[in-house]
């Protein structure tokens, strides 16, 4: 029993997309779409030449298109900051003074436990403060 050579490509595609989903690597995803044209290019009759040239044009093209713009796209900024970091920068109404050893804030709805960044400030109840970060659970106000 003889197995076809668009088998072997497919074997050899799952095989390269193995490697894809345990290190997170899309250029193994890339060589696996290359070896799925060259299962498609045997199917159809082509020669073993024709497989080898189009898997190799197919997964170029793939690397040199796609790998550029994944890269822009990871090095981006997310354009909104969410979870703690929405909270840097925003406005706070002290609760109860708020000086370098603690106190309480309002900020988003919430109450938080706060501390002064300088810890010589202190801050009295009804005071407006800035969030200047978040440090686990406590707000570094100024």
């Amino acid at each position: 029993m003889e197995i076809d050579a668009w088998v072997w490509w497919l074997i050899g595609a799952v095989g390269l997309g193995i490697p894809l989903v345990l290190t997170a690597m899309p250029e193994f995803g890339m060589l696996s779409a290359g070896a799925v044209a060259a299962a498609v290019v045997a199917a159809l009759g082509g020669g073993t030449v024709a497989q080898v040239l189009v898997f190799a044009v197919v997964s170029v093209a793939l690397i040199a298109v796609v790998r550029p713009i994944a890269s822009r796209h990871r090095a981006q900024r997310p354009q909104f900051a969410s979870g703690v970091d929405a909270l840097k920068g925003r406005q706070a109404v002290v609760l109860e003074r708020v000086d370098g050893n603690g106190g309480r804030i309002k900020l988003a709805g919430e109450v938080w436990s706060a501390r002064a960044l300088d810890a010589d400030m202190s801050f009295e109840a009804g005071q407006q403060v800035d969030v200047v970060e978040i440090d686990g659970a406590t707000a570094v106000v100024m």
